[in-house]
């Protein structure tokens, strides 16, 4: 990823927030212990932690979505009782979600004023449409977005819709505008973009609270590291003294031991498990073929709608292949349905976790147990002590942090999240493992213990096939690397001389010869 060159640290003025011993609690867990923090105007704050650490809680309270239990929350040196949403965004507070909050059935302008028609006073009724289109695209240049006011949403790619939400934020004169995982869908290039904006309204005296896992654009971008863990503020870190190492031992309360990817073994050959013959998945311009051996890892990488999840989809039986065939230990294999793929014992832990991995509101009991219900009854009638003895077998195995087997999936951390959806499918003893984008949106600490586990399934003989936009991942975790481009296979890269240039030139279209040498 290119990254924008390191922002210049301005002089110390007042703090344009304070918040001060905020504590939350829910059922059961206390999210936030005492929490202070502040923010100067022009500043770019990075908040990092855990999954579970207290970061979304703690923005969710300066949104005003939460009230807090304890504590004070200041802006230019006074209280203020945040009483719902709208009441922050009329102090100046615009939260940009990492899952986007727009309506793809309406175009950019009244997207940039949904729910702030009556601003100034005025009603919805009485916004005449030309100057909601003059002052959309007022706001849409100081974010750099060249584009109609009236061009639908639903033809934007992710970096610009992300631009949208950023011109909401302004729209609502926000002086605060907390910034939570914006580029965890975005390409490098949309990245690109984004720093540059961030960079464009730190100069302007915006106040920025960044929130990312991912290292090297918090130690680029931020003026200041705020870390938590376990719901309280362990400490800040200036940029100058901050390192990926430091930063991640004040997050886990420990060093990791060497880097975080387990030590790949050497596996004697194998042989393939799941075997893909010119299988032409809808969409695609032809079929592909790979195979994938008995305890691999076999990496998937390429660019965003190179058709990787795409291609695990039709593996799973989520969508029907329209020709080609599959083996599976041997025997024909080619789902028509999810079922179908589960009863032979292949998995999907899809991208989406929460649309189409979990069941948020049913509880890590009912999560675990529910694509395997029938080996939980008898008769008719549910076993719950038998669905209760394997969910928390999962607890353990997986260390899922949660404080009783009947907390719904919705309470938890993206990585307790991630931790049931793998904790379900190794319950039923997976032949093949699909993971598609495993530790998106998860921390440092809990993707380190996701490696760990990964490796021991391979360890155990399962097969595993990773798709994975995280280069580092793709070359820590892979034995073999299948890159794709444009919904083909544009080559099969082995672990030995695997590097980041091989991978990223057959991203981009583009063969190697016989020999190794790139072809066009």
């Amino acid at each position: 990823m290119t990254l924008p060159p390191e922002l210049p640290t301005g002089p110390d003025p007042a703090p344009l927030l304070a918040m001060r011993g905020i504590v939350k609690r829910f059922p059961g867990v206390t999210a936030l212990a005492g929490v202070s923090l502040s923010l100067r105007a022009g500043e770019v704050l990075a908040v990092m932690g855990e999954n579970g650490a207290g970061k979304s809680t703690l923005m969710k309270i300066l949104g005003g979505a939460y009230p807090p239990d304890e504590g004070q929350i200041i802006i230019d040196g006074a209280p203020v009782a945040l009483h719902g949403v709208s009441e922050a965004k009329r102090l100046g507070i615009a939260l940009v979600h990492q899952e986007l909050m727009l309506a793809s059935n309406l175009d950019i302008a009244a997207n940039i004023f949904l729910g702030n028609e009556g601003s100034n006073g005025r009603l919805l009724a009485r916004l005449r449409r030309d100057e909601l289109n003059t002052r959309a695209a007022a706001l849409m240049r100081r974010v750099g977005l060249s584009l109609p006011p009236t061009t639908p949403v639903s033809a934007l790619t992710a970096g610009q819709m992300q631009m949208v939400e950023i011109a909401k934020a302004l729209s609502v004169n926000a002086r605060i505008i907390i910034m939570d995982e914006p580029t965890s869908s975005l390409t490098a290039g949309e990245s690109a973009e984004l720093f540059a904006i961030v960079r464009k309204l730190r100069a302007e005296g915006i106040g920025i609270i960044y929130i990312s896992h991912r290292m090297d654009e918090v130690l680029s971008l931020s003026d200041r590291i705020a870390v938590l863990r376990d719901g309280k503020h362990v400490g800040d870190l200036a940029r100058a003294e901050a390192t990926h190492d430091r930063i991640v031992a004040m997050m886990v309360g420990r060093e990791l031991s060497g880097h975080y990817f387990p030590e790949k073994r050497e596996r004697p050959p194998r042989e393939p498990v799941l075997v893909v013959s010119d299988l032409l998945v809808p969409g695609a311009p032809a079929g592909v073929s790979f195979a994938a051996l008995r305890g691999e890892i076999l990496g998937f990488a390429g660019l965003v709608g190179s058709g990787r999840t795409e291609l695990m989809q039709a593996i799973f039986g989520a969508t029907r292949a329209l020709g080609g065939a599959m083996t599976l230990e041997g025997k024909p294999y080619l789902p028509r349905t999810t079922r179908d793929a589960i009863d032979r014992g292949v998995y999907l832990a899809p991208e989406d976790r929460k649309r189409h991995g979990l069941v948020l509101p049913m509880t890590l009991v009912e999560n675990t147990s529910l694509p395997n219900l029938a080996s939980y009854s008898r008769w008719g009638w549910l076993r719950r002590d038998a669905e209760r003895r394997v969910a928390r077998a999962e607890v353990d195995r997986l260390r899922i942090k949660t404080p009783t087997l009947e907390q719904r999936a919705v309470n938890l951390s993206g990585g307790n999240q991630q931790k049931i959806v793998l904790g379900k499918w190794l319950s039923m003893s997976p032949r093949v493992l699909i993971l598609d984008e495993p530790t998106r949106g998860i921390d440092v600490g809990t993707k380190a213990e996701i490696y760990r586990h990964m490796a021991a399934m391979a360890d155990a003989g399962i097969t595993l096939l990773m798709v994975s936009s995280d280069m580092e991942e793709v070359l820590g975790m892979s034995d073999r690397v299948v890159v794709m481009h444009e919904r083909r296979i544009k080559g099969v890269l082995q672990r030995e001389g695997l590097t980041q240039e091989r991978i990223a030139t057959l991203m981009t279209g583009k063969a190697e010869g016989a020999k190794g040498e790139v072809t066009a």
